[in-house]
């Protein structure tokens, strides 16, 4: 049986399947990129919920792992050269994914770069804009009288939506027909924004047809329904 003793985030989180690869997270956009990648791929996991409210990101044992207190993070005992491997910052997380399972992303050097760059267009982008715009309309900042913060992540978070809508005129996803790790770092922030946020109406989302085509039919895939509530909120 595999020994992950030596991790100390083992101690907090004990893994019942040492074999199979363990995962740090909570069911946020975020957190769900990892959880949807594992069940499309079909890679044996066992995830573990790091709970916010009880600041599990700050404790000793998580920081061991992932220094940067987010999730997700995972523990992989079945790394390169047959040795554990402690990883975190999910678009690294899906790169890594579709890398060792050849799963989800282009084979050729070219659609492998383009598909990264799409990647790192959501996790400079998409992300940070859109969670700036959660906290001005839906948290705290939605007390503020000076609208103008909340105005320019509302603005970038249209232009941001105006890029993503012309890459999908007349493609099936990101990347044309096939549905790639773009697709996954990408969508689950698109539905938080006009889910969770509550922010539809605020960024114009019907003026982006392509965008809300294919946020359809990314919530509509198995794998996704799955992932969507993984790990389980207690």
């Amino acid at each position: 049986m595999t020994d992950l003793s030596a991790f100390p985030i083992t101690a907090k989180w004990p893994a019942q399947h040492p074999d199979r690869l363990q995962l740090y997270s909570l069911p946020t956009p975020n957190g769900v990129k990892v959880s949807v990648m594992l069940e499309e791929i079909g890679l044996p996991y066992e995830p573990h919920l790091v709970r916010f409210d009880t600041n599990d990101q700050m404790t000793p044992e998580f920081l061991s792992l992932n220094p940067n207190n987010k999730i997700p993070a995972i523990l992989d005992p079945n790394g390169p050269d047959g040795k554990p491997l402690p990883l975190f910052e999910s678009g690294a997380i899906l790169i890594y994914l579709a890398d060792k399972t050849g799963q989800l992303i282009p084979q050729d050097a070219a659609g492998r770069y383009e598909t990264i760059q799409w990647v790192m267009f959501q996790m400079g982008g998409i992300g940070p804009m859109f969670g700036q715009l959660g906290f001005f309309h839906k948290f705290a900042g939605k007390e503020y009288e000076d609208k103008r913060p909340r105005d320019r992540y509302v603005a970038e978070s249209k232009r941001l939506l105006g890029v993503l809508e012309k890459q999908l005129t007349g493609r099936a996803w990101i990347m044309g027909d096939a549905y790639t790790i773009a697709d996954i770092a990408t969508f689950p922030w698109v539905r938080n924004l006009i889910g969770f946020y509550e922010a539809a109406e605020l960024v114009g989302i019907a003026d982006f047809p392509n965008v809300k085509r294919v946020l359809d039919a990314f919530v509509a895939r198995p794998a996704v329904v799955r992932g969507l509530d993984i790990p389980k909120r207690n």
